[in-house]
């Protein structure tokens, strides 16, 4: 389907309307331009989506890394493949564009990957009238997308050569490479360097609205096991309880005593019997056990989200005191994996960020954007240089069905995010570090 563009006349009107008066001549310039470019964003767009770039399928991340480097390099970036094969993963890129030295030091954040393996039967893209469904279309290669848009516009008008700019493109955000510390060693890096960070994840929105987002909650595993005397059923009780009973009191009280604001816990995977064992991943277990057996092990696994580290060592503390409470007969232990994503708490340097943005929406003619409550949105990569720069999370398209198969995103919302990105980012270049 083709595009259509505005006429003329319509594009006059535009500019000489009170909101986008608000504009300068180069901003106006960068409007314009992305939305000349629509086809070509949209084509560029499909052929990525077309790519297959599962987490687990170097060869796919590689080619689409290849295609961003086309893209990054006629901008002025000088692009560097970081290969993370030992980690089990692709790679990434890290793309440097030198400016004048005098603004904000921007780091743009997206990713290569998808949740989409070779073997999902959801591969292609399809474009039925202003949604553009396949996989990754919104998460996160229609964020891409947008990026790319954005400085290009910039380029057209400018504003680019001045501003400095690290672009970090993992390749394994949705299955992050082992040790964690290793495959986001480049982007924490990238963030020491930063004043801002710009995550171009998709839009969140609120009933119709466009929201504005600070924060993002960590996201940690934990494994629970349990075990027990086992022995005949008749016994059950007089005095051991066995594995199960043990899991059972610890996960409810779980739920009825570790409770705090943007913390949440789930149990994913539970089971036991006589015998319980789980697979190398610890996605898959196997028990066994009969009805008048006492159950010897019993095993548990988990996730725990919350949105500070502070709040993470105090549930920590608090889950581990529920489980040394030990029903008579059984023992249990918990353990939290090693390489979890950190949270992003709200700042107000983060908050300030956000009244940037705001103040670019209201000169375009936009609403203003509300913080986005964190509990709405998952964990993200941006969280691992939280700790060192301000960061607005979102500046992606908007969209819908996310990591299943009909993800779509909405095409217009690639546009309007592109011209947003492009002024906050010119007018971040200019202002004094």
């Amino acid at each position: 389907m083709r595009l259509r563009f505005w006429p003329i006349a319509a594009f006059a009107f535009l500019l000489a309307s009170p909101s986008a008066a608000e504009l300068s001549a180069p901003e106006q310039k960068m409007t314009t331009f992305v939305d000349a470019e629509q086809e070509r964003t949209v084509g560029m767009l499909a052929k990525w989506v077309d790519q297959n770039s599962g987490s687990l399928n170097s060869a796919g991340v590689v080619e689409v890394g290849k295609m961003l480097r086309t893209e990054l390099e006629p901008l002025g970036f000088k692009v560097e493949w970081l290969d993370m094969k030992a980690a089990g993963r692709a790679g990434h890129i890290v793309a440097r564009h030198k400016g004048n030295g005098r603004g904000k030091r921007m780091l743009l954040i997206g990713h290569l990957d998808t949740v989409f393996e070779p073997d999902s039967p959801f591969q292609r893209w399809d474009r039925q009238g202003n949604r553009g469904i396949g996989p990754g279309s919104g998460d996160d290669k229609g964020g891409m997308a947008v990026m790319i848009a954005a400085l290009r516009a910039m380029r057209q008008a400018g504003t680019l050569k001045g501003a400095d700019i690290t672009v970090v493109l993992t390749g394994d955000e949705e299955d992050a490479g082992d040790p964690i510390e290793v495959t986001r060693g480049p982007l924490i890096a990238a963030g020491k360097w930063a004043d801002v960070a710009l995550d171009f994840e998709a839009l969140a929105m609120k009933d119709g609205k466009d929201m504005g987002s600070i924060a993002r909650r960590s996201s940690d595993s934990w494994t629970l096991i349990a075990s027990g005397r086992t022995g005949h059923s008749s016994g059950v009780g007089r005095p051991d309880y066995g594995a199960i009973y043990e899991l059972a009191r610890i996960i409810d009280a779980f739920r009825r005593e570790v409770g705090e604001d943007k913390l949440t816990y789930n149990v994913g995977l539970a089971g036991g019997g006589a015998t319980a064992e789980m697979d190398e991943g610890r996605i898959r277990l196997n028990a066994t056990g009969k009805t008048n057996i006492i159950a010897a092990t019993a095993i548990a696994r988990g996730d725990l989200r919350a949105i500070s580290q502070d709040q993470i060592e105090r549930t920590k503390a608090k889950m581990q005191a529920i489980v040394a409470q030990s029903l008579p007969g059984t023992t249990a232990q918990i353990t939290f994996d090693q390489g979890g994503y950190p949270p992003m708490a709200p700042t107000e340097g983060s908050r300030a960020l956000l009244g940037r943005l705001n103040r670019v929406n209201a000169d375009m003619g936009l609403e203003p954007m509300a913080e986005l409550d964190p509990m709405d949105r998952g964990a993200g990569d941006i969280s691992f240089v939280a700790k060192d720069t301000d960061g607005l999370v979102g500046l992606g398209p908007a969209g819908a069905g996310s990591h299943a198969p009909g993800e779509w995103v909405d095409i217009a919302s690639i546009f309007k995010q592109a011209k947003r990105a492009a002024i906050l980012m010119s007018r971040l270049a200019k202002e004094r570090r």
